[in-house]
């Protein structure tokens, strides 16, 4: 049985898609131990009636302090075999929780996120991870969504003799919707936040609509709404009329989003591993993304990589994407969807998330030295 430990279950980022995909794909006995909140969204992803949920509602340092005692008394509770950690903040309250604990149980953490760019970082993030880089060493196994997340890690000062890189896992939709080309929609999809960076999206969006006119641009996301004043000063700061775009806010069901666009689009200054960009892929829609997390190992050549905040870039290579023929964009589309069936299948991830935590479990007894 696994103990959860993750920041958030309630939102539609990328390490609470995953974490609901290997809920549902396993259908095992679990508890998941959210620091903030469990929304009902997040319960329906993961589709398994047999798992616990928690919310600590810990948004206070006081309350992240009382959180660590609430987890100590739910491992004594559940005697797991093993404690998964996500993201930093819970990372470091699971590791110390399960020293608390008072019994041997692993914990192993996962991170999903690269170090692209700590300043686009909430303070208290930035103090996660400083914190989560000491004490590293104590916990039982650390497991990188992206090779990129693994480097900048270690080299930022986390242990490297125990970690390993599992990229997240999708289900390919059965019957995507197939789009003929041009590409003429793009894709956005990402919640309002620095690092998301709307404003290099927007600039460069400016710029290629006076080559490409008929560009429009679809954009989902919590916070990406007109009611947003951010939104509207961007659009009016790029003279972008309102038309230009459609802003769709907070969505549920994304696949209805993947349909109606051409080409998605990262704009984002640091990721570990895009979700957005394997799942559009999946949907068989080349991406233009920013050289941020594992972007381009996963895009390859089903698209456009560029540097971040870089909005001339980002045009250019917008114009490139809106330029092809329907024979190119098709021949993009169909390998897009080949790319993620062959390397990024739930069933080969989920299995690997398996063998990890086995062997955290598990681990082999040291070998004795020979002697001569």
């Amino acid at each position: 049985m696994i103990l959860h430990v993750t920041t958030d279950f309630s939102g539609q980022g990328g390490a609470q898609a995953m974490l609901a995909r290997l809920l549902a794909h396993s259908g095992e006995r679990a508890c998941v131990v959210a620091l903030t909140e469990v929304s009902d969204r997040c319960r329906a992803m993961a589709a398994n009636d047999k798992v616990e949920y928690v919310s600590l509602r810990a948004r206070s340092p006081l309350a992240l302090f009382r959180a660590v005692w609430q987890i100590r008394r739910l491992i004594r509770t559940h005697q797991p075999d093993v404690v998964l950690c996500w993201m930093y903040h819970a990372m470091v309250l699971g590791l110390i929780a399960g020293k608390l604990a008072g019994r041997r149980v692993p914990v192993v953490w996962t991170v999903r996120q690269a170090l692209d760019d700590p300043a686009a970082f909430t303070r208290s993030t930035r103090a996660a991870v400083a914190l989560s880089k000491v004490l590293s060493r104590f916990c039982q196994g650390i497991l990188y969504n992206s090779t990129r997340a693994q480097t900048q890690h270690e080299k930022y000062g986390f242990a490297g003799d125990h970690s390993t890189v599992i990229p997240n896992g999708f289900i390919l939709p059965p019957n995507p919707t197939a789009r003929p080309g041009p590409a003429r929609v793009l894709g956005v999809a990402a919640r309002f936040h620095p690092q998301k960076d709307f404003e290099t999206f927007f600039r460069a969006f400016a710029i290629a609509r006076r080559s490409v006119p008929d560009l429009h641009a679809r954009l989902a996301g919590d916070g990406v709404t007109l009611e947003n004043p951010e939104v509207r000063a961007m659009l009016a700061d790029n003279d972008l009329p309102e038309d230009s775009v459609t802003l769709c806010g907070d969505l549920h069901d994304m696949s209805e989003f993947y349909a109606s666009i051409d080409l998605l689009v990262l704009a984002s200054r640091t990721e570990g591993f895009p979700n957005v960009i394997a799942e559009a892929m999946s949907h068989g829609r080349p991406v233009v993304t920013t050289h941020v997390g594992d972007s381009a190992r996963v895009v390859d050549s089903c698209g456009y990589v560029v540097p971040p905040r870089d909005p001339q870039a980002l045009a250019e290579a917008l114009i490139q994407a809106a330029n092809w023929p329907p024979e190119t964009y098709k021949s993009h589309s169909h390998a897009a969807r080949d790319r993620i069936a062959t390397y990024y299948s739930l069933d080969a991830i989920a299995r690997a998330y398996d063998q990890a935590l086995n062997q955290a479990a598990n681990p082999a007894p040291p070998t004795a030295p020979q002697v001569e």
